[in-house]
């Protein structure tokens, strides 16, 4: 803990929801601009634009520690990992709309669930498979036969929650070693340097004009501040406190997809993106209840030990 620093829920909650906004807006942004302009583009701006912010602001007083990791190639393999996410959502965002493709890509954290008992060896208990069935029931409501939505972009969104729960396993991995600044500075890194490899096949970058120059830029800015105050509220609140609340992104998502580009949900679609948020955060309740209980049974067995010497 930081000398003299004391957590405060409400300014974690609140930095969270402030992050939320930001990642919506990174979003609709690139939705906005993938219409016109090649997505691994759009992908090096926010990366590298990202990385920058880090450079300019944090080198000076980090220095190497920036770079300083016990755990490099795991580092490699979660930044790239999540790049692989970006490059998904961005080409799902391009041919669909945002809330229904949100709410695919928040299937992610139910497939950490599946995956944790082989992976991690965590006990996934009967809530957590009843709101793993719920959440997979919502995306059949969004995806049902008839639906006017693109097959493609529901693949890419698919394969995105996939991505998605590789990325959020491998944040697991890392978190108790590495120092949460450095984590995502390579995320931007490792992100800017691989993206950049697919930019000699989009030669020649279309142009652009100043408007789209500045929107290009706003990549990098949402995706470093939503970062940057998604640790800062993990930071000042537990994340049983505030992994119900990353569920809120789905109204902003469907909110920005109606107001920004008219795209609003069906009744169907917007009950399969009601269900899966409930699905999310009944996973998150029941890890609040598990870890709480945790912290009990170990307390308990503090407390026999110390009595019996």
């Amino acid at each position: 803990m930081i000398p003299g620093f004391e957590p405060s829920p409400l300014r974690g909650i609140l930095s969270l929801l402030l992050a939320l906004t930001f990642f919506v807006a990174l979003d609709s942004t690139a939705k906005h601009l993938a219409a016109t302009l090649p997505v691994p583009m759009l992908v090096w701006a926010r990366y590298t634009i990202h990385c920058l912010l880090m450079v300019v602001l944090l080198a000076p007083s980090m220095r190497g520690r920036l770079l300083d990791t016990k755990r490099r190639p795991l580092q490699v393999l979660r930044a790239a990992t999540l790049l692989l996410v970006t490059v998904l959502t961005m080409s799902a965002f391009r041919i669909m709309p945002i809330a229904e493709a949100t709410a695919i890509l928040f299937l992610a954290p139910l497939l950490v669930t599946v995956a944790s008992g082989p992976l991690l060896g965590e006990r996934v208990g009967p809530v957590r498979w009843l709101a793993v069935a719920i959440g997979f029931a919502g995306v059949l409501m969004i995806a049902r036969p008839g639906t006017d939505l693109p097959a493609a972009g529901m693949a890419l969104a698919a394969a995105a929650a996939v991505a998605f729960a590789a990325y959020q396993l491998l944040t697991r991995v890392l978190s108790p070693t590495e120092h949460p600044v450095t984590t995502l500075f390579y995320t931007a890194l490792v992100g800017s340097l691989l993206s950049a490899l697919a930019l000699p096949w989009q030669w020649p970058l279309p142009a652009i004009d100043a408007r789209q120059a500045l929107l290009i830029v706003s990549l990098g800015v949402y995706g470093g501040a939503g970062h940057f105050l998604l640790i800062r509220a993990f930071r000042e609140a537990p994340a049983s406190t505030l992994s119900p609340i990353m569920y809120a992104q789905l109204g902003f998502a469907t909110l920005a997809g109606g107001w920004i580009f008219g795209q609003w949900p069906d009744a169907a679609a917007l009950a399969g993106i009601a269900i899966i948020g409930v699905a999310g955060v009944m996973t998150a309740l029941q890890a609040r209840r598990d870890h709480g209980r945790a912290g009990r049974a170990i307390a308990a067995v503090t407390g026999s030990a110390r009595t019996r010497s």
